[in-house]
């Protein structure tokens, strides 16, 4: 029988999660490391809160979700720094996967934030349908639907074509299609 961990061993098991999902949200690595340890301090200041035995993983998810949006937010109410596109400025790859992985990125943050969101929590999360509505806070067809457009565009995105197109498969087509 094994022993299940404790609350902080469980915290720090999902870090790796939530380091993937927060740079998902945000795509800035310092951005992401923030929003991660104000989620960890939120989640252990409100310890007491969790239900036992529910899925934790979802319940760290929300928080940092939440606390994403609320900073997203609150940096669209703050002037923009002029000098913050130079800052960021990048040298691109020089091998051609590391190039594709970049235009794959960049294509997703193109996704609007909840259908980036929907897309993330449940192909590269293995949420489910369910736990990933819920985290979001919506219906399951409604993350269905957010899932499947968010797909179709980021095909779209990656290809130039449009997702109803036929590319030697019909993945997203509907049948009422062609």
């Amino acid at each position: 029988m094994t022993e299940t961990p404790s609350f902080g061993d469980a915290l720090i098991q999902a870090i790796p999660n939530l380091r993937a999902f927060a740079h998902s949200l945000s795509g800035d690595a310092q951005l992401s490391n923030d929003l991660v340890q104000e989620t960890l301090l939120k989640a252990w200041t409100h310890k007491d809160s969790f239900v036992p035995d529910s899925n934790l993983k979802a319940w760290l998810f929300t928080i940092l979700r939440n606390t994403y949006f609320t900073h997203y937010r609150k940096s669209q109410r703050e002037e923009l720094d002029e000098d913050h596109a130079a800052m960021n400025a990048s040298v691109p790859a020089t091998q051609l996967t590391h190039l594709e992985f970049d235009d794959m990125q960049k294509a997703l943050m193109r996704l609007t934030a909840d259908h980036r969101e929907a897309l993330l929590l449940i192909t590269a999360e293995g949420f489910s349908y369910e736990d990933a509505a819920r985290v979001c806070g919506c219906a399951v067809g409604t993350m269905k639907s957010r899932v499947n457009r968010a797909r179709s565009r980021l095909l779209e995105e990656m290809t130039g074509r449009p997702a109803t197109e036929d590319h030697g498969h019909e993945p997203f087509k509907t049948s009422t299609s062609r």
